[in-house]
Parts: structure tokens; sequence; C-alpha cells
């Protein structure tokens, strides 16, 4: 049988997801865990795939793995919930055998941006210039041979005491894209830069320009959409507030 698996973590902990030589990764313990309770024996064998990588110290609430297991039901993930581990499995669904779980309907990020000289009116006009279809390629670090064009099809920006949580929601991203994007944002809002200048940057793809990257830590993957019903764990909802709130705490 294979298995989707929701999963969440606090990336700050982490030298990033991808499994590195002596490094401490999510990947990693996420198979620690998994060959542990006698769920996989082997990565390759199993098929173990992900929807998402993250970099070092960005977080998830809402990434999905996927593996093929003898048996699983909702027990296993109250056993491995008992570890008292910094991963948290809280959701499973049965899928089918080809289920690749990088092909995702929709990815959602939330990023926490604080407060400081600027209103929502200044981020706002902003933001709106990345909804729908650019090239990213002065908003990204574009590997070889991928595509810099990207659809971002909504940012919905919430405002607190102390920040504004806004949230992206596309079905994929380029490296390094959100964090890019909201150095950008910030610059034009306190004024560093004009809003000219990041029509010109998203217009003009040929014209190489860097407005730098935002820091990782407020960067959360909130969510991993599928047409898929998984089923959770009672109390998951508890465990995702948790681990938002301790990160929003230390920002």
């Amino acid at each position: 049988m294979r298995v989707a698996v929701k999963c969440a973590y606090d990336g700050r902990k982490y030298f990033g997801f991808a499994r590195q030589p002596g490094l401490q990764t999510v990947e990693g313990e996420i198979l620690h865990r998994l060959e542990k309770h006698g769920l996989i024996v082997d990565p390759k064998q199993s098929h173990f795939q992900y929807a998402s990588r993250t970099d070092k110290a960005v977080s998830a609430l809402g990434t999905v793995i996927a593996f093929d297991t003898a048996s699983f039901s909702i027990t296993y993930l109250k056993d491995l919930q008992k570890d008292e581990q910094r991963v948290l499995f809280y959701g499973w669904a049965l899928v089918d055998a080809d289920f690749y779980p990088r092909y995702a309907k929709l990815r959602v990020y939330r990023y926490y941006l604080k407060k400081t000289t600027f209103s929502i009116d200044k981020i706002l006009p902003i933001l709106s210039l990345f909804t729908g279809t650019h090239n990213f390629s002065n908003f990204a670090r574009i590997e070889e041979s991928k595509d810099p064009l990207r659809t971002i099809e909504n940012i919905v920006v919430t405002p607190t005491e102390h920040f504004f949580i806004i949230d992206f929601y596309a079905q994929t991203y380029l490296w390094h894209q959100i964090r890019r994007i909201i150095s950008a944002v910030e610059k034009a809002a306190i004024g560093k830069i004009t809003n000219d200048e990041v029509v010109h940057a998203l217009t003009h793809s040929d014209e190489k320009v860097d407005f730098g990257v935002a820091s990782a830590p407020p960067l959360i993957l909130k969510d991993v959409v599928y047409d898929i019903d998984f089923e959770y764990l009672a109390n998951h909802t508890k465990y995702l507030k948790n681990v938002e709130q301790k990160i929003m705490l230390s920002l």
C-alpha cells in the first residue's frame, strides 16, 4: 500500500529539509522515525518522496511525504507522536500506487513580516504586482533547466499587532522566490527603492536586478493541497498552533 502523511516541523532546528552527510535535517529525522517504527526499511525500495524541500530555518505546518509500506493506520501516527521529536506526524491517507507528492494542486506559504514604519497601504499595491503569471528571474534563484515563469494565484495579507501575515497561493515556486519578493516589498515600503523599480525588474527579466533575500525563519510552508481526504489526529490543530506560536514568538 502507498500512504501520504501530513507533517509539521520547526525548521530553525535543522540544516534544511534534504539529507546532508553529518547534519541534522528534516528528511533525515523523518526517515529515522519511519525506519524505527518499521514502516520502511529502505527509502528507495519504499519509493519515499516529499512535496517540497525547505531551506535551512524555514518551517512547515502542512508538508506531505509519501511511501510504500506493508500496513498503516491512525495508530501509527499516534505511535510516531509518542517519540516527542521535532517532526509532527498528524494526518494520513491511502493513495494510488503512482501518487507523487510533488504534483500538488496548491502550495500555501506564509511569511511573518514585522511591522516597522510602513502601513498595509504601502505593501498591498506592491504585493499585487506579483499576482498572476510572470518571469520571476529577478525574484528567485533560478536553477539550471528551471522555467522562471510561475503563476501566483493570490496573496492575502492579515495585519496583527506586530506582523503583517502574508499568505502566498501558487502551485509551484522557485528557489528563494518568496523571500526575494518580500525583500523587494519591504524595501519599497520603507522608500529604499521605488514601486516603479519593482515593476521594471518584474517586466524586464533580461536586466539583472537584485533586491536581496529576506530572512528565512519567518517563512512557513503552511499547507500543500491535493484532492485527498486525510484522516487527522484528534488534537492536530493544537500541535500546529504550538509550532507556529513558537516560531512567531522568536521573530
